[in-house]
Protein backbone atom coordinates (compact mmCIF):
# COMPACT_ATOMS: atom_id res chain seq x y z
CA UNK A 1 0.00 0.00 0.00
CA UNK A 2 1.22 3.35 -1.01
CA UNK A 3 2.24 5.92 1.81
CA UNK A 4 -0.33 8.77 1.05
CA UNK A 5 1.90 11.42 2.84
CA UNK A 6 4.58 10.55 0.57
CA UNK A 7 3.19 11.92 -2.83
CA UNK A 8 5.32 13.34 -5.27
CA UNK A 9 4.31 15.14 -8.56
CA UNK A 10 4.63 13.44 -11.83
CA UNK A 11 5.66 15.19 -14.62
CA UNK A 12 8.41 13.23 -16.00
CA UNK A 13 6.14 10.13 -18.17
CA UNK A 14 8.43 7.37 -20.53
CA UNK A 15 6.58 5.27 -22.52
CA UNK A 16 8.34 2.18 -23.20
CA UNK A 17 7.99 0.59 -26.66
CA UNK A 18 6.38 2.18 -29.82
CA UNK A 19 3.92 0.32 -31.80
CA UNK A 20 0.21 0.96 -31.81
CA UNK A 21 -0.22 0.86 -27.75
CA UNK A 22 2.75 3.24 -27.38
CA UNK A 23 1.75 5.99 -29.96
CA UNK A 24 -1.88 5.83 -28.50
CA UNK A 25 -0.86 6.44 -25.65
CA UNK A 26 1.83 9.27 -26.52
CA UNK A 27 -0.94 10.35 -28.25
CA UNK A 28 -4.10 10.92 -25.96
CA UNK A 29 -1.84 11.91 -22.97
CA UNK A 30 0.47 14.70 -24.70
CA UNK A 31 -3.26 16.16 -26.59
CA UNK A 32 -4.43 16.79 -23.26
CA UNK A 33 -1.48 16.71 -20.87
CA UNK A 34 1.52 17.28 -22.67
CA UNK A 35 1.79 20.97 -22.02
CA UNK A 36 2.23 19.77 -18.03
CA UNK A 37 4.57 17.07 -18.55
CA UNK A 38 7.88 15.92 -20.37
CA UNK A 39 7.17 12.53 -22.35
CA UNK A 40 9.64 10.70 -23.85
CA UNK A 41 8.89 7.37 -25.87
CA UNK A 42 11.87 4.29 -26.49
CA UNK A 43 11.52 2.17 -29.40
CA UNK A 44 13.77 0.16 -31.58
CA UNK A 45 13.46 0.10 -35.31
CA UNK A 46 15.16 -3.45 -34.55
CA UNK A 47 12.10 -4.63 -32.41
CA UNK A 48 8.93 -5.63 -34.60
CA UNK A 49 5.66 -5.19 -33.45
CA UNK A 50 3.07 -7.66 -33.94
CA UNK A 51 0.86 -5.47 -35.91
CA UNK A 52 -2.00 -7.39 -36.27
CA UNK A 53 -4.47 -5.39 -35.05
CA UNK A 54 -5.82 -4.32 -38.03
CA UNK A 55 -9.66 -4.20 -37.45
CA UNK A 56 -11.25 -1.58 -34.73
CA UNK A 57 -14.59 -1.18 -33.44
CA UNK A 58 -16.66 1.95 -33.45
CA UNK A 59 -15.27 3.37 -29.82
CA UNK A 60 -11.98 4.29 -32.22
CA UNK A 61 -14.19 7.23 -33.38
CA UNK A 62 -14.41 8.89 -30.19
CA UNK A 63 -11.22 8.48 -30.17
CA UNK A 64 -9.95 10.48 -32.98
CA UNK A 65 -12.54 12.88 -31.77
CA UNK A 66 -10.73 13.23 -28.56
CA UNK A 67 -7.39 14.11 -30.76
CA UNK A 68 -9.24 16.36 -33.32
CA UNK A 69 -7.92 13.44 -36.20
CA UNK A 70 -9.25 14.81 -39.67
CA UNK A 71 -10.62 11.44 -41.08
CA UNK A 72 -10.12 11.63 -44.78
CA UNK A 73 -6.66 12.24 -43.95
CA UNK A 74 -6.27 9.12 -40.81
CA UNK A 75 -7.99 7.16 -43.71
CA UNK A 76 -5.48 8.44 -46.94
CA UNK A 77 -2.09 7.67 -44.34
CA UNK A 78 -3.22 3.73 -43.11
CA UNK A 79 -5.06 2.80 -45.99
CA UNK A 80 -8.20 2.60 -44.19
CA UNK A 81 -11.13 0.92 -45.37
CA UNK A 82 -14.68 1.16 -43.38
CA UNK A 83 -16.02 -1.73 -41.55
CA UNK A 84 -19.62 -2.22 -40.25
CA UNK A 85 -19.32 -5.65 -39.12
CA UNK A 86 -17.79 -9.25 -38.47
CA UNK A 87 -18.85 -12.15 -40.73
CA UNK A 88 -18.75 -14.94 -38.70
CA UNK A 89 -18.44 -18.33 -41.04
CA UNK A 90 -18.91 -22.02 -40.22
CA UNK A 91 -18.91 -20.42 -36.53
CA UNK A 92 -22.38 -22.54 -35.60
CA UNK A 93 -22.04 -25.06 -37.95
CA UNK A 94 -20.40 -25.81 -41.16
CA UNK A 95 -21.41 -23.41 -43.54
CA UNK A 96 -23.54 -21.80 -41.66
CA UNK A 97 -22.70 -18.03 -41.10
CA UNK A 98 -23.85 -14.92 -40.04
CA UNK A 99 -22.97 -11.77 -39.08
CA UNK A 100 -22.33 -9.39 -35.77
CA UNK A 101 -22.75 -6.01 -37.11
CA UNK A 102 -22.41 -2.60 -35.88
CA UNK A 103 -25.66 -0.09 -34.72
CA UNK A 104 -28.68 -1.13 -33.50
CA UNK A 105 -31.77 -3.59 -34.70
CA UNK A 106 -35.21 -2.47 -34.68
CA UNK A 107 -36.88 -0.39 -32.06
CA UNK A 108 -36.93 -0.85 -28.68
CA UNK A 109 -39.67 -0.24 -26.42
CA UNK A 110 -38.94 0.94 -22.98
CA UNK A 111 -40.15 -2.08 -20.93
CA UNK A 112 -38.59 -4.28 -24.15
CA UNK A 113 -35.89 -4.84 -26.21
CA UNK A 114 -36.66 -5.37 -30.31
CA UNK A 115 -36.26 -9.17 -30.32
CA UNK A 116 -39.34 -9.21 -27.90
CA UNK A 117 -41.34 -8.26 -30.86
CA UNK A 118 -39.11 -9.93 -33.59
CA UNK A 119 -39.93 -13.11 -31.71
CA UNK A 120 -43.31 -12.98 -32.04
CA UNK A 121 -43.19 -11.93 -35.73
CA UNK A 122 -41.15 -15.35 -35.70
CA UNK A 123 -44.02 -17.19 -34.16
CA UNK A 124 -46.61 -15.99 -36.64
CA UNK A 125 -44.81 -16.31 -39.72
CA UNK A 126 -44.65 -12.40 -40.24
CA UNK A 127 -40.86 -11.59 -39.61
CA UNK A 128 -38.05 -12.41 -41.70
CA UNK A 129 -34.15 -12.97 -40.30
CA UNK A 130 -33.67 -10.80 -37.49
CA UNK A 131 -30.68 -9.35 -39.68
CA UNK A 132 -33.27 -7.51 -41.67
CA UNK A 133 -33.90 -4.84 -39.49
CA UNK A 134 -30.33 -3.74 -39.01
CA UNK A 135 -29.22 -1.09 -41.59
CA UNK A 136 -26.17 -1.30 -41.21
CA UNK A 137 -26.12 -5.37 -41.78
CA UNK A 138 -28.00 -5.03 -44.76
CA UNK A 139 -25.63 -2.43 -45.68
CA UNK A 140 -22.70 -4.65 -45.19
CA UNK A 141 -24.55 -7.66 -47.29
CA UNK A 142 -24.77 -5.65 -49.61
CA UNK A 143 -21.30 -4.06 -50.15
CA UNK A 144 -22.27 -0.73 -49.59
CA UNK A 145 -21.10 2.31 -47.49
CA UNK A 146 -22.07 6.11 -47.01
CA UNK A 147 -22.16 8.63 -43.96
CA UNK A 148 -25.10 9.35 -43.11
CA UNK A 149 -26.39 12.41 -41.40
CA UNK A 150 -26.98 12.10 -37.25
CA UNK A 151 -24.12 9.67 -37.30
CA UNK A 152 -26.63 7.22 -39.01
CA UNK A 153 -24.58 4.49 -40.17
CA UNK A 154 -22.56 2.88 -36.88
CA UNK A 155 -18.92 2.19 -38.22
CA UNK A 156 -15.81 1.14 -38.10
CA UNK A 157 -12.23 0.71 -39.74
CA UNK A 158 -10.02 -1.53 -41.53
CA UNK A 159 -6.35 0.28 -40.70
CA UNK A 160 -2.40 -0.70 -41.50
CA UNK A 161 -1.59 -0.98 -37.87
CA UNK A 162 2.10 0.21 -38.84
CA UNK A 163 1.27 3.03 -40.85
CA UNK A 164 -1.21 3.98 -37.61
CA UNK A 165 1.41 3.82 -35.74
CA UNK A 166 3.67 6.45 -37.92
CA UNK A 167 0.59 8.69 -38.30
CA UNK A 168 -0.06 9.22 -34.40
CA UNK A 169 3.83 9.73 -33.83
CA UNK A 170 3.61 12.29 -36.09
CA UNK A 171 0.64 13.66 -33.94
CA UNK A 172 2.28 13.61 -30.91
CA UNK A 173 6.05 14.75 -31.71
CA UNK A 174 4.58 18.35 -32.81
CA UNK A 175 3.00 18.42 -29.16
CA UNK A 176 6.05 17.68 -27.12
CA UNK A 177 6.64 13.78 -27.40
CA UNK A 178 10.16 13.11 -27.41
CA UNK A 179 11.04 9.74 -28.99
CA UNK A 180 14.22 8.02 -28.56
CA UNK A 181 15.68 5.21 -30.53
CA UNK A 182 17.15 2.01 -29.01
CA UNK A 183 16.18 -0.67 -27.14
CA UNK A 184 16.24 -1.02 -23.11
CA UNK A 185 18.45 -3.96 -21.51
CA UNK A 186 17.28 -3.24 -17.96
CA UNK A 187 15.55 -0.82 -15.53
CA UNK A 188 16.41 0.39 -11.77
CA UNK A 189 13.90 0.98 -8.78
CA UNK A 190 13.57 2.69 -5.89
CA UNK A 191 13.54 1.46 -2.19
CA UNK A 192 9.57 1.41 -2.29
CA UNK A 193 9.41 -0.77 -5.36
CA UNK A 194 8.62 1.93 -7.72
CA UNK A 195 10.82 1.92 -11.34
CA UNK A 196 13.40 5.26 -11.17
CA UNK A 197 14.92 4.65 -14.67
CA UNK A 198 15.57 2.03 -17.58
CA UNK A 199 18.47 2.02 -19.04
CA UNK A 200 19.24 1.56 -22.80
CA UNK A 201 21.57 -0.55 -24.88
CA UNK A 202 24.11 2.67 -25.68
CA UNK A 203 24.17 2.86 -21.31
CA UNK A 204 22.23 6.16 -21.80
CA UNK A 205 19.91 6.08 -18.46
CA UNK A 206 16.28 7.47 -18.35
CA UNK A 207 14.55 8.64 -15.20
CA UNK A 208 10.73 9.16 -15.24
CA UNK A 209 8.47 9.71 -12.22
CA UNK A 210 5.58 7.47 -14.08
CA UNK A 211 6.15 4.64 -17.22
CA UNK A 212 3.96 3.44 -19.29
CA UNK A 213 4.92 -0.32 -20.17
CA UNK A 214 4.12 -0.78 -24.04
CA UNK A 215 7.05 -3.53 -24.53
CA UNK A 216 4.51 -6.13 -25.83
CA UNK A 217 4.40 -9.57 -24.53
CA UNK A 218 7.93 -8.97 -23.11
CA UNK A 219 6.24 -6.94 -20.31
CA UNK A 220 9.38 -5.73 -19.41
CA UNK A 221 8.01 -3.36 -16.27
CA UNK A 222 4.68 -4.77 -15.90
CA UNK A 223 5.68 -8.18 -15.90
CA UNK A 224 9.39 -8.17 -14.86
CA UNK A 225 9.87 -5.11 -12.95
CA UNK A 226 6.73 -5.16 -11.24
CA UNK A 227 6.52 -9.19 -11.04
CA UNK A 228 2.67 -8.80 -11.70
CA UNK A 229 1.52 -12.25 -12.85
CA UNK A 230 -1.18 -13.06 -15.09
CA UNK A 231 -4.43 -15.20 -14.84
CA UNK A 232 -4.52 -17.76 -17.09
CA UNK A 233 -7.47 -18.44 -19.22
CA UNK A 234 -6.38 -21.67 -21.52
CA UNK A 235 -9.60 -23.54 -19.89
CA UNK A 236 -12.01 -21.66 -21.64
CA UNK A 237 -9.89 -19.79 -24.40
CA UNK A 238 -8.01 -22.72 -26.28
CA UNK A 239 -6.75 -21.18 -29.15
CA UNK A 240 -3.23 -20.01 -28.31
CA UNK A 241 -1.31 -19.26 -31.52
CA UNK A 242 -1.90 -17.52 -34.76
CA UNK A 243 0.37 -17.06 -37.97
CA UNK A 244 -0.32 -13.77 -40.08
CA UNK A 245 0.60 -12.47 -43.60
CA UNK A 246 -0.50 -10.14 -45.64
CA UNK A 247 -1.60 -10.45 -49.57
CA UNK A 248 -2.21 -8.23 -52.73
CA UNK A 249 -5.76 -7.03 -52.80
CA UNK A 250 -7.50 -8.71 -56.32
CA UNK A 251 -10.70 -7.57 -55.65
CA UNK A 252 -12.98 -4.87 -54.11
CA UNK A 253 -12.83 -4.20 -50.43
CA UNK A 254 -15.94 -5.43 -48.49
CA UNK A 255 -17.05 -3.32 -45.52
CA UNK A 256 -16.86 -6.67 -43.42
CA UNK A 257 -13.89 -8.42 -41.35
CA UNK A 258 -13.74 -12.12 -42.49
CA UNK A 259 -13.60 -14.53 -39.56
CA UNK A 260 -13.94 -17.79 -41.33
CA UNK A 261 -14.03 -20.91 -38.61
CA UNK A 262 -11.96 -23.74 -39.11
CA UNK A 263 -11.26 -27.06 -37.73
CA UNK A 264 -9.89 -25.96 -34.63
CA UNK A 265 -10.12 -22.58 -34.66
CA UNK A 266 -10.82 -20.00 -37.28
CA UNK A 267 -8.68 -17.27 -39.94
CA UNK A 268 -9.39 -13.51 -40.49
CA UNK A 269 -9.39 -11.44 -43.78
CA UNK A 270 -9.23 -7.78 -43.28
CA UNK A 271 -9.32 -5.67 -47.06
CA UNK A 272 -7.56 -2.35 -47.11
CA UNK A 273 -7.19 -0.15 -49.43
CA UNK A 274 -3.47 -1.60 -50.61
CA UNK A 275 -3.27 -5.22 -49.94
CA UNK A 276 -5.11 -7.54 -47.59
CA UNK A 277 -4.74 -8.87 -43.83
CA UNK A 278 -4.25 -12.48 -43.29
CA UNK A 279 -4.11 -14.69 -40.34
CA UNK A 280 -5.08 -18.17 -38.89
CA UNK A 281 -6.22 -18.37 -34.91
CA UNK A 282 -5.96 -22.05 -33.67
CA UNK A 283 -5.24 -24.23 -30.79
CA UNK A 284 -1.91 -26.11 -30.63
CA UNK A 285 -3.54 -28.73 -28.52
CA UNK A 286 -5.90 -29.63 -31.91
CA UNK A 287 -3.50 -28.74 -34.34
CA UNK A 288 0.29 -28.65 -35.37
CA UNK A 289 2.43 -25.49 -36.67
CA UNK A 290 3.03 -26.54 -40.26
CA UNK A 291 -0.73 -27.67 -40.88
CA UNK A 292 -1.68 -24.37 -39.90
CA UNK A 293 0.41 -22.70 -41.94
CA UNK A 294 -0.87 -24.82 -44.95
CA UNK A 295 -4.52 -24.36 -44.26
CA UNK A 296 -3.81 -20.56 -44.41
CA UNK A 297 -1.67 -20.18 -47.43
CA UNK A 298 -3.92 -22.39 -49.26
CA UNK A 299 -7.00 -20.25 -48.47
CA UNK A 300 -6.08 -16.80 -49.29
CA UNK A 301 -6.83 -14.61 -51.89
CA UNK A 302 -3.86 -12.87 -54.07
CA UNK A 303 -0.32 -12.74 -54.02
CA UNK A 304 1.58 -12.78 -50.67
CA UNK A 305 3.71 -10.39 -49.67
CA UNK A 306 5.54 -11.64 -46.86
CA UNK A 307 6.88 -14.82 -45.00
CA UNK A 308 4.18 -16.24 -42.83
CA UNK A 309 4.52 -14.82 -39.09
CA UNK A 310 4.14 -16.88 -36.09
CA UNK A 311 2.42 -15.88 -33.21
CA UNK A 312 2.46 -17.78 -29.72
CA UNK A 313 0.76 -16.28 -26.85
CA UNK A 314 -1.31 -16.97 -23.83
CA UNK A 315 -4.86 -16.14 -23.43
CA UNK A 316 -4.43 -14.25 -20.15
CA UNK A 317 -4.62 -10.40 -18.65
CA UNK A 318 -3.03 -9.50 -15.32
CA UNK A 319 -5.38 -8.28 -12.32
CA UNK A 320 -3.18 -5.38 -11.88
CA UNK A 321 -2.29 -3.89 -15.10
CA UNK A 322 -1.75 -0.28 -12.47
CA UNK A 323 1.51 -1.50 -9.94
CA UNK A 324 3.28 1.40 -7.82
CA UNK A 325 4.31 4.00 -10.94
CA UNK A 326 3.81 1.49 -13.77
CA UNK A 327 0.97 0.95 -16.33
CA UNK A 328 0.57 -1.81 -18.65
CA UNK A 329 -1.08 -0.68 -22.07
CA UNK A 330 -1.82 -3.19 -24.92
CA UNK A 331 -0.25 -6.62 -25.17
CA UNK A 332 1.98 -6.10 -21.71
CA UNK A 333 -1.44 -5.93 -19.70
CA UNK A 334 -2.94 -9.14 -21.35
CA UNK A 335 -3.69 -10.68 -24.72
CA UNK A 336 -7.23 -11.96 -26.17
CA UNK A 337 -7.78 -13.12 -29.41
CA UNK A 338 -8.75 -10.81 -32.20
CA UNK A 339 -12.35 -12.61 -32.87
CA UNK A 340 -13.84 -9.30 -31.94
CA UNK A 341 -11.55 -7.13 -32.62
CA UNK A 342 -10.86 -5.29 -29.46
CA UNK A 343 -7.70 -5.05 -29.26
CA UNK A 344 -7.23 -1.69 -30.08
CA UNK A 345 -10.40 -0.86 -28.06
CA UNK A 346 -8.51 -2.08 -24.87
CA UNK A 347 -5.72 -0.11 -25.94
CA UNK A 348 -7.81 3.36 -26.39
CA UNK A 349 -9.61 2.62 -23.03
CA UNK A 350 -6.77 1.90 -20.57
CA UNK A 351 -4.72 4.91 -22.64
CA UNK A 352 -8.25 7.33 -21.74
CA UNK A 353 -8.73 5.68 -18.36
CA UNK A 354 -5.24 7.08 -17.84
CA UNK A 355 -5.89 10.18 -19.01
CA UNK A 356 -9.16 10.71 -16.70
CA UNK A 357 -6.88 9.40 -13.36
CA UNK A 358 -3.62 10.60 -14.48
CA UNK A 359 -1.44 11.22 -11.03
CA UNK A 360 -0.42 14.60 -11.98
CA UNK A 361 -0.38 15.78 -8.46
CA UNK A 362 1.00 12.51 -7.21
CA UNK A 363 0.28 8.70 -7.36
CA UNK A 364 -2.68 7.53 -5.12
CA UNK A 365 -3.75 3.69 -4.28
CA UNK A 366 -7.10 4.62 -4.56
CA UNK A 367 -6.73 5.52 -8.70
CA UNK A 368 -4.41 2.48 -8.50
CA UNK A 369 -7.72 0.28 -6.95
CA UNK A 370 -10.09 1.87 -9.54
CA UNK A 371 -8.33 1.99 -12.42
CA UNK A 372 -7.63 -1.65 -11.92
CA UNK A 373 -11.31 -2.38 -10.96
CA UNK A 374 -12.63 -0.71 -13.97
CA UNK A 375 -9.83 -2.61 -16.45
CA UNK A 376 -10.64 -5.93 -14.87
CA UNK A 377 -14.73 -5.38 -15.18
CA UNK A 378 -13.96 -4.57 -18.77
CA UNK A 379 -12.15 -7.09 -19.66
CA UNK A 380 -13.80 -9.87 -18.15
CA UNK A 381 -17.27 -8.55 -20.01
CA UNK A 382 -14.81 -9.03 -23.27
CA UNK A 383 -13.57 -12.32 -22.48
CA UNK A 384 -17.07 -13.92 -21.76
CA UNK A 385 -18.40 -12.51 -25.25
CA UNK A 386 -15.25 -14.35 -27.16
CA UNK A 387 -16.48 -17.43 -25.16
CA UNK A 388 -19.60 -17.21 -26.19
CA UNK A 389 -18.84 -17.95 -30.20
CA UNK A 390 -17.01 -21.13 -29.25
CA UNK A 391 -19.28 -22.56 -26.46
CA UNK A 392 -22.47 -22.22 -28.43
CA UNK A 393 -21.95 -24.45 -31.48
CA UNK A 394 -23.14 -27.34 -33.22
CA UNK A 395 -20.39 -28.56 -35.07
CA UNK A 396 -19.32 -32.32 -34.63
CA UNK A 397 -17.04 -32.30 -37.35
CA UNK A 398 -13.90 -32.06 -35.34
CA UNK A 399 -12.71 -32.43 -31.86
CA UNK A 400 -11.74 -28.76 -30.89
CA UNK A 401 -15.52 -27.95 -31.65
CA UNK A 402 -16.86 -31.03 -29.38
CA UNK A 403 -13.97 -29.49 -26.41
CA UNK A 404 -15.26 -26.47 -25.98
CA UNK A 405 -19.28 -26.97 -26.57
CA UNK A 406 -18.65 -29.32 -23.67
CA UNK A 407 -16.02 -27.65 -21.52
CA UNK A 408 -17.41 -25.69 -18.45
CA UNK A 409 -17.99 -21.74 -18.83
CA UNK A 410 -17.54 -18.48 -16.74
CA UNK A 411 -20.65 -19.09 -14.37
CA UNK A 412 -21.52 -14.78 -15.58
CA UNK A 413 -21.77 -16.20 -19.51
CA UNK A 414 -23.52 -19.33 -18.06
CA UNK A 415 -26.32 -16.57 -16.60
CA UNK A 416 -26.34 -14.23 -19.70
CA UNK A 417 -27.11 -17.84 -21.63
CA UNK A 418 -29.73 -19.10 -19.61
CA UNK A 419 -31.56 -15.69 -19.42
CA UNK A 420 -31.84 -15.18 -23.09
CA UNK A 421 -32.83 -18.54 -24.00
CA UNK A 422 -35.67 -18.70 -21.03
CA UNK A 423 -36.89 -14.90 -21.36
CA UNK A 424 -34.76 -13.32 -24.55
CA UNK A 425 -33.90 -10.54 -22.11
CA UNK A 426 -30.67 -9.42 -22.36
CA UNK A 427 -29.23 -6.56 -19.77
CA UNK A 428 -25.84 -4.74 -20.37
CA UNK A 429 -23.70 -4.06 -17.40
CA UNK A 430 -22.67 -0.49 -16.97
CA UNK A 431 -19.81 0.58 -18.62
CA UNK A 432 -20.16 -2.98 -20.70
CA UNK A 433 -18.65 -2.74 -24.53
CA UNK A 434 -20.57 -4.93 -25.91
CA UNK A 435 -24.35 -3.66 -26.19
CA UNK A 436 -27.17 -5.57 -26.10
CA UNK A 437 -27.69 -5.83 -29.56
CA UNK A 438 -24.52 -7.35 -30.04
CA UNK A 439 -25.28 -10.10 -27.55
CA UNK A 440 -28.34 -10.96 -29.40
CA UNK A 441 -26.73 -11.12 -32.78
CA UNK A 442 -24.22 -13.36 -32.03
CA UNK A 443 -26.68 -15.36 -29.29
CA UNK A 444 -28.61 -15.77 -32.24
CA UNK A 445 -26.24 -16.77 -34.72
CA UNK A 446 -25.09 -19.15 -32.93
CA UNK A 447 -28.01 -20.55 -32.62
CA UNK A 448 -29.47 -19.62 -29.30
CA UNK A 449 -33.33 -19.08 -29.80
CA UNK A 450 -35.31 -18.06 -27.14
CA UNK A 451 -38.44 -19.68 -25.70
CA UNK A 452 -40.39 -16.64 -24.80
CA UNK A 453 -40.58 -13.08 -25.81
CA UNK A 454 -41.92 -10.22 -22.86
CA UNK A 455 -45.80 -9.83 -22.68
CA UNK A 456 -45.09 -6.42 -24.37
CA UNK A 457 -45.33 -8.00 -27.63
CA UNK A 458 -48.39 -9.53 -27.07
CA UNK A 459 -50.65 -6.45 -27.01
CA UNK A 460 -49.80 -5.95 -31.05
CA UNK A 461 -52.40 -7.51 -33.21
CA UNK A 462 -50.64 -9.41 -36.24
CA UNK A 463 -51.50 -6.61 -38.77
CA UNK A 464 -50.40 -3.84 -35.89
CA UNK A 465 -47.24 -6.49 -35.15
CA UNK A 466 -47.13 -6.84 -39.54
CA UNK A 467 -46.84 -3.09 -40.22
CA UNK A 468 -44.21 -2.40 -37.64
CA UNK A 469 -41.88 -5.00 -38.26
CA UNK A 470 -42.82 -3.93 -42.65
CA UNK A 471 -42.25 -0.45 -42.24
CA UNK A 472 -38.55 -0.79 -40.04
CA UNK A 473 -37.52 -2.96 -42.67
CA UNK A 474 -38.85 -1.14 -46.06
CA UNK A 475 -37.06 2.03 -44.73
CA UNK A 476 -33.69 -0.10 -44.54
CA UNK A 477 -34.30 -1.43 -47.67
CA UNK A 478 -34.99 1.66 -49.25
CA UNK A 479 -31.49 3.55 -47.69
CA UNK A 480 -29.55 0.70 -48.35
CA UNK A 481 -30.42 0.87 -52.57
CA UNK A 482 -29.24 4.52 -52.57
CA UNK A 483 -26.16 3.78 -50.88
CA UNK A 484 -23.25 4.20 -53.44
CA UNK A 485 -20.94 0.66 -53.16
CA UNK A 486 -18.04 0.38 -50.78
CA UNK A 487 -15.21 0.29 -52.67
CA UNK A 488 -16.34 3.49 -54.67
CA UNK A 489 -16.86 5.33 -51.82
CA UNK A 490 -13.80 4.75 -50.44
CA UNK A 491 -12.01 5.65 -53.42
CA UNK A 492 -14.07 9.28 -53.61
CA UNK A 493 -13.39 9.96 -49.76
CA UNK A 494 -10.38 9.19 -48.92
CA UNK A 495 -8.20 6.84 -51.83
CA UNK A 496 -4.50 7.10 -52.17
CA UNK A 497 -2.36 6.59 -55.83
CA UNK A 498 -0.62 4.30 -54.13
CA UNK A 499 -3.64 2.28 -53.19
CA UNK A 500 -3.77 1.31 -56.87
CA UNK A 501 -7.48 2.96 -56.93
CA UNK A 502 -9.01 4.10 -59.85
CA UNK A 503 -11.14 7.52 -59.59
CA UNK A 504 -14.23 7.32 -58.53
Amino acid sequence: MRDPNNRQPVRRVVICGGGTAGWMAAAGISKVLGKQLDIKLIESEEIGTVGVGEATIPTLTNFHNVLEINEQEFMAETQATFKLGISFESWRNVKEDYIHSFGTTGIDHWTAGFQHFWHKGVQRGLAGDYGDYCLELKASLENRFAHLPNNGMNYAYHLDASRYAKFLRRLSEPRGVQRIEGKIVRYNKHDNGDVRSVVMESGQEIEGDFFIDCTGFRALLIGEAMDEPVEDWSQWLFCDRAIAVQTTAIADAVPLTRSMAHQAGWQWRIPLQHRVGNGIVYSSRHLDEETARRQLLANVEGKTLIEPRVIKFKPCQRRQTWKGNVVGIGLASGFLEPIESTSIHLIQRSVIRLMQMFPSDGIQQADIDEYNAQCNSEIDHIRDFIILHYHANNRTDSQFWIDVREMSIPASLQHRIDLFRETGRVFRVPNELFAENSWIQVMLGQGIMPKSHHATADLMGDEELKAFLGGIKSRIDRTVVQLPTHQAYVERYCGRPDAGAKAA
